[in-house]
Parts: structure tokens; sequence; C-alpha cells
């Protein structure tokens, strides 16, 4: 009787673990594989139809790691779009524009989204390989007197060095300005010059010089209550969040960055038409202005603030006139979400050298080719530590080295500010060293060392 009921209760035991483990493998599932499916059609229509790359190299870098080898992703090249499920669920489709580059449709009809009309700016008609750098391609084969080349092309190519291959690094692009002036460049097998690189979260950077543009003219007060429609009214609390507060990721609002896991930034890129609106649909979780919090949906919910600022008659070309073209950035895409808002935390497409004009335009104080882009007030507060940041990490949208104790480069200087993206995208400002260093690649393992890479550049500078 005894061994009866023993029995019995090892098969309830197993019983309730199997019904546990479906349970979990299902709301797994029901997490995971819209974010699979969502992340590789997005990803390779942008790719293939933005950067021109090769479909299999695509499939083998971008969407080489194990959890994307659970999805199918379909490229159409009549329609411009990708098409990605996981194990035929979750079926998700990105579909490509010209001049707006590609959008995940999630939350809208595929036709309504195509049939969105945008007032487009048109980039000048300019040959760049007959104008002088930085406006154009066209530089001088002369090295500074202060720059040791044989120490500075010996720090470059070793970063193009895979010590292990089953983790590599895959630096495909650097490029390094001494004084404004190109003093090395390099790029992997495969890319060149003319290569459109992702930025991922460098793209927060170019949404803070645009929210700088506003404020140069006077259309933004950043100490002011954000413009937020959701926040208008004086008796909701975050009401209280300033755009400053926005800029130094030091908003409160309860939103959860954390991309080992489905979370509110994963549906944010992933699931929602209205990035900026979801976002700024969440409650307060802090007091805004002390607590820092690296968060996508503060920068989109800047991004939105930018486009109903200009209004959308002119926010299209706002982005470019204004900036980009301005700077000679010809290459730069900034991708929009369903709702036709740039997504201002991570999607902008640019070559290496067009990184390293955004990146020249902070190390001249906000002065490019004769005109004001930014003021020299704004850039400076750029690399001023927010309050709320313990570690002195961030400033406006950029992330800082300012730290005297603890920061991520210790070999360079406290001076130095930088975008930084996914996967090792970087655009280093070093004012004390007249140095702009822009690293692109696709480093899934977290192994490159910034650190180590700086120094050897820092020190082929005497």
């Amino acid at each position: 009787m005894f061994v009866m009921q023993k029995k019995k209760l090892i098969k309830r035991i197993l019983l309730l673990v199997v019904v546990v483990a479906l349970g979990y493998g299902v709301n797994y599932c029901r997490k995971s594989f819209p974010i699979i499916s969502g992340y590789g059609a997005k990803n390779m229509c942008s790719a293939i139809f933005v950067a021109h790359r090769n479909e299999q190299q695509v499939r083998e870098q971008e969407l080489g790691f194990a959890a994307m080898k659970l999805g199918t992703f379909t490229v159409d090249y009549k329609d411009s779009s990708v098409t990605g499920s996981v194990f035929g669920f979750c079926k998700y489709k990105a579909i490509y524009r010209k001049g707006l580059g590609a959008t995940l449709v999630s939350e809208m009809p595929e036709d309504e989204l195509r049939k969105q009309d945008f007032n487009l700016a048109q980039a000048p008609t300019i040959n760049q390989d007959t104008v002088a750098w930085p406006m154009g391609n066209k530089i001088t084969d002369s090295i500074p007197a202060a720059v040791n080349q044989i120490k500075l092309m010996e720090a470059v190519n070793n970063i193009f060095k895979e010590a292990d291959t089953a983790k590599p690094i895959r630096t495909r692009a650097v490029l390094v300005l001494y004084d404004g002036k190109i003093v090395a460049e390099q790029y992997a097998s495969g890319f060149t010059r003319d290569t459109k690189l992702l930025g991922w979260s460098m793209t927060k950077s170019v949404t803070g010089a645009l929210v700088g543009i506003l404020v140069r003219d006077g259309k933004l007060n950043i100490n002011n209550p954000a413009p937020v429609p959701e926040w208008i009214s004086d008796t909701d609390p975050r009401h209280a969040i300033t755009t400053k507060d926005l800029l130094q990721q030091s908003s409160g609002l309860d939103f959860e960055e954390n991309y080992a896991k489905s979370c509110d930034a994963t549906k944010m890129l992933f699931q929602r038409a209205d990035m900026g609106g979801y976002t700024a649909a969440h409650p307060l979780k802090d007091k805004p202005g002390t607590v820092f919090y690296y968060s996508s949906g503060n920068s989109n919910i800047l991004s939105r603030m930018v486009r109903q600022t200009v209004g959308d008659n002119a926010y299209y070309k706002f982005v470019y006139d204004s900036l980009f073209y301005k700077l000679g950035m010809y290459s730069a895409v900034m991708e929009p979400d369903e709702s036709g808002t740039f997504v201002g935390s991570s999607y902008m497409y640019a070559t290496a050298r067009d990184w390293a004009r955004f990146g020249l335009l902070y190390y001249n104080k906000g002065l490019y080719n004769g005109q004001r882009i930014l003021t020299e007030d704004w850039v400076t507060q750029t690399s001023v530590p927010a309050p709320a940041s313990d570690k002195k990490e961030y400033g406006y949208q950029f992330w800082l080295n300012a730290s005297e104790k603890e920061r991520e480069c210790p070999s360079a200087p406290t001076d130095m500010y930088y975008a930084d993206g996914y996967e090792g995208q970087r655009v280093f400002v070093i004012p004390s060293k007249k140095l702009v260093v822009v690293r692109l690649g696709l480093t899934q393992h977290h192994n490159f060392n910034q650190d180590a890479f700086l120094k050897s550049v820092i020190e082929a500078i005497n």
C-alpha cells in the first residue's frame, strides 16, 4: 500500500514538473518569439536595402547567434521587404521605403504604412570626391608631425586582428581624426568607406544634437517641463520631468531596459507603432532628476518631442537640412517607427566618415564649415555629468569618461566623451588630445577592449 502511494506521489510530482515546464516554455515562446522575428526582419531589411550588404554575410554575422538561428527570414527583393518567423509562428515583416529606410510592421496594417506620405529632404547634388574634407572626401597625404604614423597604424591594425576566432570582435571600420584631419582609416574585407553601418544607440547622441539645434533657435527650454502631451496637466507627477531630465537619462519613468529578456525596451522596438508614445505612457517610478537609469525610451520621447516642436510638414527635412547636410553627412539615414517618428534611440545608418563628421561637430564646439550648428555652451554642457549619475558617466545623450576614480576608459583623459552603440559602435571625442576616433563593428561577445585600443591610439600622438 505504501509503495503504491509513493508511486502515485512521484507520478503527480513528475506531472506537476511537466506542467510547470510546459507553462514556462509557452510563456518564454510567447515573449521571445516576437523579438526574434522582429529583430531579424528589421535588421536584415536595413542591412540589405539601406546598407546594400550581401545577404549571406548578414545571415552569417548579424543573424548568426544562437537565438536568431531559431528564426526563418525571407527576403523579397521585388517587395523590398523581409519577413521573419519562428517555427512558422509570430510572423513579422519589415518594409523598406526609399528615403526612410526600413520600418517594422507591428501594430499598423501594411497597406496603411505604405500609403504614408512624407515631405522628405533632397540631398545636394555634390560630388564629394572633388570637395575637400570635411564637407567632401578629398584628403591630403600629409600627416601632422605630432602623429607617429607607424604606431598609429599598428594600433589600428591590431583592432582588426582576431585573437579568438570562436568569439570574433569583427571590427569593420576604424577612422582617426587628429585636429580635424583624417590620419588613419581602415576597413574589414567586404566593407568600404561607402558602406553604411548601423550606429545603434549612437543614434541617441544624434537625437541630443537635434534637441540642441532647437535650443539654439529658442524653440525649446530644457529646464522647463518637457512638452509631452501625456504629462501636460500639472497635477500629473510626470509633469515635473524636464527635457534636461530626459537628456540626462534621469526621467524617473518606470521603464525597463534589459535585453536579456522581454522588457519595455524590446516591446518598444519590435512591437509598438509609436515608440515615444508607448514610453510616455509609463508611470513614474522615481522623482525626476534623482536617479540615473539608461533608457532608450527617454530618447524616443525626445525624438517625438523634436517632431512635435518642428511640425510634421518640416520634420523630415529638418533632421537632414539642419544637421546631416550641413555636416556633409550625405549617407546618413534615420529610420522611423510606424507612427512616422524617427527611432531616435537606435536606428541610424551612416558611413564611418559620416560618423566621424558628427564627432567633428562636437570637437569643433558646435561650429562646422563656418556655420554655428550648436552653441558652444550646448557642447560644453553635453559633457557635464548628470547630477544623478554617481559615476559621472553620462551627459546629454553622450557617455562620459569624467570620473577621476572609476571610469570605463582609465587610459583615456577625463575630458573624453563618446557616442556608444550596441555591439561596439563608438565615436570618441577627446578634445585634450585633438582626437576623434570612430570604431564600428559587430562585437557580440563583449570582448572589444576599447580602453586598450584608445590607449594605443593616444600613445601614437606625440
